[in-house]
């Protein structure tokens, strides 16, 4: 370009406002225009999804209704007035709070850079500027890993047992009864059993292929369920679903695991279909048809409603680290990150995750073997 000037960047004022034009609304038009170019920076850019940055404009415009200002008159008391409202009226959880938060930082980290040049433009048009309005000392500190409702729990051992006791009692309920269902409860009774075993979210569980398991030469005896794929893991904001492998370490878990691939899944009659958990009419099971199962379960044996489908994940950690496994090994196979750092994992080594594993499986074949010896 002329003088060496550099050319504007998606999202920037130049872009996104016409020069020498004259607006009908100024205050309203500029607002509008500086929302389009923070879409833009965050699609092209960044590469977020659409639905991500809509729900952040929507954020946006409710924080500047609530304000009744625009965001070069914004201050942090705006801030933290928002925030006693979300808390006060609204009760919302520290986790929606921070993602409030974080649209706002974002956005006006966008409006004051230089790059960007809606900091010029509105000293041009209003005589002021947007500052930066979000700060340590009036924002959520994301201190914990877990964020979740307190009274979400494991289950106990024996809460285990009964509910698995329960999900086998259904299947021979079904079959016994000849009814249509008895697929279905089977189905449904190993999905809850993989949760548990390879302590999966339950969109990770809804989301498994055929294809997903595979061997592990660590742990030949397991076959092709020695190791899992999940390839759909919870993901960050604007980022896309995270992937990892999961040890096998439940022997009985795969066992059972097995037996549905082998002898149930078949008469779904879709043996082209990649899902490894299939409806009745042919589609592939939705969290929701989950959740109802796993309801309808739990509160015929009245266990407690504080117990939901994620607190079979919940037990998995639980119970893996009681029977002495290293926590590192047990954060890398659930894919915990810390939320006070930017890592996803903590780096174990292949090395160690192998002799962890291998562990793990000579005391599940241990325990196997005791609980064969006495009945």
């Amino acid at each position: 370009m002329a003088n060496g000037a550099r050319p504007p960047i998606a999202g920037a004022a130049r872009l996104e406002l016409v020069d020498g034009v004259a607006l009908l609304h100024p205050e309203d038009a500029v607002f509008e225009a500086m929302l389009s170019g923070f879409a833009k920076q965050q699609r092209g850019g960044r590469r977020l999804y659409k639905k991500t940055v809509k729900g952040r404009d929507g954020q946006l415009r409710r924080f500047a209704l609530f304000t009744n200002e625009y965001p070069w008159n914004w201050t942090a008391s705006h801030m933290d007035e928002w925030m006693v409202s979300l808390i006060s009226e609204k009760g919302l959880a520290h986790s929606t709070l921070r993602s409030y938060q974080l649209t706002v930082r974002l956005f006006c980290d966008f409006l004051i850079s230089p790059a960007y040049e809606w900091a010029d433009e509105c000293e041009k048009r209003f005589g002021t500027h947007p500052v930066q309005i979000c700060h340590e000392w009036n924002t959520v500190q994301h201190l914990t890993d877990y964020e979740g409702q307190g009274e979400r729990r494991p289950f106990t051992r024996e809460e285990l047992q009964r509910f698995f006791d329960y999900c086998d009692d259904r299947i021979d309920v079904a079959a016994r009864s000849r009814r249509k269902g008895a697929l279905a409860a089977y189905r449904d009774a190993t999905l809850f059993k993989v949760l548990y075993g390879w302590g999966l979210r339950r969109n990770e569980g809804c989301k498994l292929d055929r294809v997903d398991f595979h061997r592990n030469a660590a742990a030949p005896e397991l076959g092709r369920y020695g190791m899992l794929q999940v390839r759909w893991g919870k993901a960050t904001k604007g980022s896309p679903p995270r992937r990892r492998n999961v040890a096998s370490v439940m022997p009985w878990a795969v066992e059972a695991v097995e037996d549905y691939v082998v002898n149930i899944r078949p008469r779904f009659g879709l043996p082209d279909h990649p899902a490894l958990w299939l409806t009745e009419r042919g589609g592939r099971l939705q969290p929701r048809e989950v959740n109802d199962r796993f309801t309808a379960y739990r509160d015929a044996i009245g266990l407690p409603p504080e117990l939901t489908p994620h607190s079979l994940r919940h037990s998995h950690v639980t119970h893996q680290i009681e029977d002495g496994v290293d926590p590192k090994f047990v954060q890398d196979q659930v894919g915990h990150r810390y939320a006070s750092t930017t890592a996803i994992y903590t780096a174990v080594s292949g090395d160690f995750m192998n002799t962890m594993m291998r562990k793990a499986l000579d005391r599940a074949f241990e325990r196997d073997a005791d609980m064969g010896d006495t009945g």
